[in-house]
Formats: structure tokens, sequence, C-alpha cells
């Protein structure tokens, strides 16, 4: 398991933008689980909707693209001089709405690698039913 200290040891991003609490299981450069618990107190809820809370669907994305991310910056060596850009994403579905309350599991795996570009297919589940699926594609940078 990976906890919040080593996620922030390992990437960039920073509240209100990192949406990854923990990671449960990684298996390096090839499969990682990690979690986002979704509460309230997101940034985007009084917005989105106002009575009516969501998770973003694009945010659902972002967080499995962040859960990959932790997997492949892993791998590298000094990953604070790179950097993960998200390049694109296919066959992006959205099966339920992410509401507070809901923990969010992402399971990621790699299907390709070449060089410093890996494209990775991912779902994000609560409670055991899949509420997104999508596959990405990412390529590590220099700072």
């Amino acid at each position: 398991m990976i906890d919040i200290r080593r996620i922030l040891e390992v990437m960039p991003h920073r509240y209100p933008f990192l949406l990854v609490d923990r990671i449960l299981e990684v298996e390096p450069g090839r499969r990682i689980v990690g979690l986002k618990n979704v509460t309230i107190n997101e940034p985007f809820f009084p917005g989105h909707f106002p009575g009516a809370p969501v998770m973003p669907g694009v945010l659902i994305i972002e967080t499995m693209a962040q859960v990959a991310g932790l997997m492949l910056m892993d791998t590298i060596p000094d990953p604070q001089a790179k950097l993960l850009f998200f390049l694109g994403i296919d066959n992006a579905r959205f099966r339920r709405p992410v509401v507070p309350g809901d923990q969010l599991r992402c399971e990621l795996e790699v299907i390709q690698a070449r060089g410093p570009t890996f494209k990775v297919r991912g779902r994000a589940l609560v409670d055991g039913a899949v509420v997104a699926e999508a596959e990405m594609l990412a390529r590590v940078t220099d700072r």
C-alpha cells in the first residue's frame, strides 16, 4: 500500500487537484489500484450541481489518469525531474453518477508501452459497480 506521503513525493499535483488518496495494489509498470474518497468538501461540488452534487466525469477520468501516473512515475529514476502528460483518451464511458460519500476505486493496467509513451486501460468502480471506463495515452517528459 502507498500512502499519501509517498503519493506527494511522486506526484506534482497538490490541493485542490490531487485526486488520489491511497494506492492499494501495484505491479510496477503493469497494473495499479488506487482510491479516491469523495467527500462533500470537494471544491467542485458547490457548482456541480447546487442541491444535487455529482462528481464531474472529467474529474473521474483525471483521477484514473493520476493513479496511472503514480504507477508510471514510480518506475522512473528521479521522478521529480519528469512530468507525465496526458495525450489522449479513447472509449470513455460513464455508467452512473459519483456522489459525496462514494469511494472511487480506480483499476488501471498498461496495455502498450513504447519508450516514454504509455497506453493504459482503466475503470473506476463504486461498491463494485463500474461507474466509468476509458483508455488513456500519456508520455513521460523532462520537466
